[in-house]
Formats: structure tokens, C-alpha cells, sequence
């Protein structure tokens, strides 16, 4: 169900990957929103270029799509430094990566997305290498074995993950910068919907720019695979500029509302506002009920209904709040 979601957070497929990549900001100047983050790294990476050494160690945490990976690009082109990318589930074995730290050269950034996934072996590997770039390999096996100790090149590690929580102490711990990605307002991605209609040479009205911010549940990826979805809206039935109105048609025929939500999202609520009669209810039971896993929930659904204020992370479970009867015809009544 995940996959077809046209508001997922996640990247589709390789294709949308692609069209990602060419609409990614080059540095830190070019990048839009997150304006904390911007401030304090812009000082971190001055720091470490004056004193002529790496930049520490970074972890950024947040919902999927907000940037992540394209912060750790433009970190390793403000540092002008290259960057290799994995992921988590990719690096299976300690060989694994030690072959990525062998591989890399002076000041290189190695950018690993969902490191709340490494294995426990792998992250054991990794301690030595991030305090004091060193690795220990083992050769030989039994009580022949020998322990020798490899000295790496001066590199970043930048680690990516929706669950922050997830990380062990020790391995959160070895990062001196951290920092969790926001969702985005609505006039920074109104900012970033028409900086990508520029970069495809696609004619926007300021209003069918902030039409899509709206409805793009504060995600910058959902707001560009939008702006895309409601180009070819504007290339069929109009005259291939994106006026609100087709922005709107668009927008409703894929069934995303006024505040971003889908259908699944409707789902979700009203669940919860008829199943369970507006009673608190566990992320277990909720799961089970409308069919989807409980990280999903967590890292796709919730985050943004939270900050809209539609639901409630309470002792008890997820409550709905007052807005959302309100957004789908319910009358509330209090428990």
C-alpha cells in the first residue's frame, strides 16, 4: 500500500531518485528552510576549514524527506570533500565496512542512511574508526587468530535516520553534531516548489505554487513528486502552465485535501473516531486494524498529523483531537 502512495515520504523509485538528485540544492546558500541547522553547520564547517581538519562526526534525525541526504551532499561540497553513500541494511558484515573505510580518502564524508540499522558486529567495527580512525581486523580464525590495527584517513561520518531513539548510547554518543530535521512551513516550501518548477522550466502562478505547499504535509519531496504529478495535469488538459486551478483539479482527482491528507490518512481517523469511539488507542491495536506496519504509522502518518494538531501521543495511546472531527464531519464529544 506504501508504494503507491502519492504523498509517501519515501522515494518511489529509482527514476524519482534521479529527478531528485537534479532538483537538490548545491550548498548551503541554495538551500531552503531549515534555517537553525543552515546557521549552525555554516559555523561548524567555517571552523573545521580554518583549523584544517574534518568536520566532526554529524547525525541528522528526522521524518523521511525532509533533506538528509541532500544535507550531506551539500556538507561534503562545502567542505569540497567527496562523499560516498550506503545505507544501514546494505552493510551486512564487518567487511563490509571496512572495505567503505579503506576505500576513503583524507577529510571524505561517508554518508550512511537508516544507521539505526546496522547490525550490533558492524556498529562494534565502527567505535574505533569514528574516535581515533582506526580499524581492528581479525585474521585467521581459531586460536591462530591475530588481531592488527589499520590506520584510516581523516574522514566525516554523517548518519541519517527517522529513528533517533533507535540508535544505541554508544554509537549516538561518538556524533559532537546533532541535529533534527523540522517539517517545513508552508511559505518555504512554497519557496522550494517554485525554485524546482524553474529547474524544469515550468511556468507556476504564486498561488499554484502555495496550493501544492499546502497540501505537501510539510515534506519537501512530496511537494516536488506533487509540482510533477500536477505538471502533467497543466501539460494534458491545459497549456502546460500551472494556474491554481489546475493545481486544484490535479490535487483533487489524486484525492489529497485542502491540508495534505489522503485517503489512507482519512482512513487512519476515522478508525479511531468510529472503531474505537474517539478513545485513546495502542499503536498495536491501530496497526492491526487498518492494515499497515507500526513504523509506518510512526514515521509516515504521525508526525505530521501531530503538528497539525489532529492527534495526540497520550500514556493511554493515540487520541484524535478536536480539529480533526471537525476536518471530516464528526461531531467531537469528549470521553
Amino acid at each position: 500500500m506504501e508504494e503507491e502512495r502519492v504523498i509517501s515520504p519515501e522515494l518511489e523509485d529509482a527514476r524519482e531518485e534521479r529527478l531528485e538528485n537534479s532538483l537538490r540544492p548545491k550548498t548551503l546558500d541554495e538551500y531552503i528552510g531549515q534555517e537553525k541547522v543552515k546557521e549552525n553547520m555554516k559555523i561548524y564547517i567555517e571552523a573545521a576549514k580554518k583549523r584544517g581538519e574534518p568536520l566532526d562526526h554529524v547525525l541528522l534525525y528526522g521524518p523521511p524527506g525532509l533533506g538528509k541526504t541532500t544535507l550531506s551532499n551539500i556538507i561534503s561540497n562545502e567542505m569540497n570533500s567527496n562523499i560516498k553513500i550506503t545505507s544501514g541494511p546494505a552493510i551486512e558484515k564487518p567487511g563490509d565496512l571496512a572495505a567503505l573505510l579503506t576505500n576513503l580518502s583524507e577529510f571524505d564524508v561517508l554518508f550512511i542512511d537508516e544507521i539505526h540499522r546496522l547490525s550490533k558486529s558492524v556498529e562494534e567495527i565502527l567505535y574505533p574508526a569514528l574516535e581515533d580512525y582506526t580499524l581492528d581486523i581479525i585474521i585467521g580464525k581459531g586460536p591462530s587468530a591475530r588481531s592488527i590495527r589499520l590506520d584510516l584517513p581523516k574522514f566525516t561520518l554523517i548518519g541519517a535516520t527517522t529513528k533517533a531513539g533507535s540508535l544505541t548510547t554508544p554509537l549516538r554518543d561518538r556524533f559532537g553534531i546533532v541535529h533534527r530535521l523540522e517539517l517545513y512551513n508552508e511559505e518555504d516550501l512554497t519557496k522550494i516548489v517554485k525554485r524546482s518548477s524553474n529547474i524544469l522550466e515550468v511556468n507556476i502562478e504564486d498561488e499554484a505554487a502555495r496550493e501544492i505547499a499546502r497540501r505537501s504535509r510539510g515534506t519537501p519531496r512530496i511537494a516536488n513528486r506533487l509540482l510533477k504529478r500536477v505538471r502533467d495535469y497543466a501539460i494534458v488538459l491545459g497549456d502546460g502552465n500551472i494556474t491554481l486551478k489546475i493545481t486544484k483539479l490535479a490535487l483533487n482527482k489524486l484525492e489529497i485535501d485542502e491540508l495534505g491528507l489522503d485517503e489512507i490518512d482519512r482512513k487512519l481517523l476515522d478508525t479511531m473516531i468510529v472503531q474505537y469511539g474517539g478513545r485513546p488507542v495502542g499503536i498495536e491495536a491501530l496497526a492491526a486494524t487498518v492494515g499497515e506496519e507500526i513504523d509506518t504509522i510512526e514515521d509516515v502518518y504521525e508526525p505530521y498529523l501531530i503538528q497539525i494538531g489532529f492527534i495526540a501521543r497520550t500514556l493511554r495511546g493515540r487520541k484524535v483531537l478536536p480539529p480533526a472531527y471537525k476536518h471530516l464531519g464528526y461531531d467531537y464529544m469528549e470521553e
